[in-house]
């Protein structure tokens, strides 16, 4: 069974080695190992992505040895498969003010073109309260008055609705890199409303338009915790716009149809195990 490791802490000595012994001596073919130490932070932080004898000891139990040692070792260690239940994977999907993504994914889930569960619907905006309201979704609002997200809380609700994969549905805030890496291993998918690498940054369709493009697109991507790295893109979407449209027509139709399209293909390949993310790059499953 695939299962992938991660654990965030405070710097210290000998935190690799009890997790990595236990997995080896318990049969496991580890398959990716990766470390940072951030001496500025003094932060550590891990992944271990491995083949799992689950026939010989449940995830579950693994799980709980994982947390014994995070215990000890002054760490927050998540253990995760896909496979540990018979289900579709659970969906949390995260937005801001723009309402066309998530309700594009929500009607794909309806509509079973897309086999997920939207367990929750993440916000630090109210915007789009309605339309979770509107597929019986709970919704959190994880923001304050000027939107500034709570992401002890935003951890707490993904570990809460038992949540495979975290959607960022033009989500317009940049998740701290502890954040990441507890859910590193490509768990999380972003909706970047540029084509990266060309045009990364907060004005896609404003950069693109200055430099007399007609193709415009959109990018979904696993993250890692660089923004917008590229080397993660999971599917790209573009249209092509006459001489002479205005930039607020282009980022009209990039905003009401090529953006939700986007997103909801890459949810798709990944849900739909096409695609994963193996040491920092996309490979094709199948």
């Amino acid at each position: 069974m695939h299962v992938t490791i991660t654990a965030v802490g405070p710097d210290n000595r000998g935190l690799a080695d009890p997790i990595v012994h236990y997995a080896a001596m318990a049969g496991a073919n580890i398959h990716e190992i990766q470390m940072y130490d951030h001496d500025s932070e003094r932060q550590f932080a891990m992944l271990v992505r491995m083949e799992w004898p689950a026939d010989a000891e449940p995830v579950a139990t693994l799980r709980q040895r994982m947390q014994d040692i995070g215990r000890a070792k002054g760490l927050t260690i998540r253990t995760w498969s896909r496979d540990e239940h018979d289900r579709p994977p659970r969906l949390a999907i995260c937005t801001t003010h723009r309402t066309e993504t998530p309700l594009a994914l929500l009607r794909d889930i309806r509509d079973r073109r897309l086999r997920a569960t939207p367990a929750v619907m993440i916000g630090n905006r109210d915007a789009c309260r309605g339309i979770a309201e509107q597929f019986d979704v709970p919704f959190e609002c994880i923001g304050d008055a000027k939107g500034e997200p709570d992401n002890a809380r935003f951890t707490e609700l993904i570990d809460q609705h038992e949540v495979d994969y975290v959607i960022l549905a033009r989500y317009m805030r940049i998740l701290p890199a502890r954040l990441c890496w507890e859910f590193a291993g490509g768990r999380i998918i972003n909706l970047h409303h540029g084509l990266l690498p060309s045009f990364p940054g907060p004005q896609p369709y404003a950069d693109a338009y200055a430099r007399r493009m007609l193709t415009f697109g959109a990018t979904a991507h696993f993250i890692v915790p660089e923004l917008d790295a590229g080397n993660q893109t999971i599917h790209q979407e573009t249209f092509s716009v006459l001489p002479g449209t205005s930039l607020e027509e282009v980022i009209r139709l990039g905003q009401s149809d090529n953006e939700p399209r986007c997103l909801s293909e890459g949810v798709r390949r990944v849900v739909d195990r096409e695609v994963a993310l193996h040491f920092h790059r996309v490979v094709r499953i199948r």
